[in-house]
């Protein structure tokens, strides 16, 4: 997993307009706590936190946090608040993290390849996009890559198919869905109609035939 340095820096006023304030010269407010120690708020500049997340390992990154230019504390970002429609970052959390301890992460999967399946005219269905792992926080994947090339239709893939990394655990079950290709769904065929012609004809010899007069025997006198 990829490791990226931030600097913050602590002593930000609390509250609404501070905050406000802070966005305004481009910093985020933040709070970093865990491991047993006390929560500190924090501020961080919002483009160099925009470039530590965006590399490969996406959220999973590890983020060393220089505080007031001590020394660098590593961490995971745990909540991200993003501005509803513009590409900002609100606030973010970070929670302090032990490099000899394992943690939980999520981690993306990535479908690569073209499926046979599909080229015979099958579609390819992914069932998930990401497995719970544990391992060190340096050691969680960025992503695991899964080639559905030689699928047929009718043919799955399952977490046991995963690649396996050293020190890595999937805690998912083994046998969880993950990809398969599927026959499409045939569309219904439209039910045939009546040719206006036969149905007036029909139609017309329905009205004859109840108009006939009946033939009647001569009642006995």
């Amino acid at each position: 997993m990829a490791q990226v340095t931030l600097k913050a820096d602590t002593g930000r006023p609390l509250g609404s307009r501070p905050s406000r304030r802070l966005r305004l010269e481009g910093q985020v407010p933040a709070v970093v706590y865990g491991q047993g120690e006390k929560p500190a708020h924090v501020a961080v500049n919002h483009h160099d936190l925009m470039l530590a997340l965006h590399t490969d390992a996406g959220v999973n990154v590890v983020v060393n946090l220089e505080v007031d230019g001590g020394s660098a504390v590593p961490t995971l970002v745990r909540l991200i608040d993003k501005h509803p429609y513009k590409s900002l970052i609100r606030h973010v959390d970070f929670v302090r993290v032990s490099l000899t301890e394992t943690i939980e992460a999520e981690v993306s999967i990535h479908f690569v390849g073209s499926p046979i399946g599909v080229k015979e005219g099958g579609v390819l269905v992914p069932a998930r996009n990401s497995v719970q792992v544990e391992a060190l926080p340096t050691e969680v994947p960025d992503a695991y890559e899964l080639d559905v090339s030689a699928l047929a239709i009718n043919d799955q893939l399952r977490v046991s198919d995963l690649p396996v990394f050293a020190n890595v655990t999937i805690l998912d079950d083994p046998e969880e869905l993950l990809v398969s290709v599927a026959v499409p769904a045939a569309e219904p065929e439209p039910e045939p109609e009546a040719e206006e012609g036969v149905e007036e004809g029909e139609a017309a010899e329905g009205a004859e035939a109840g108009t006939e007069p009946t033939e009647r025997e001569p009642s006995e006198a």
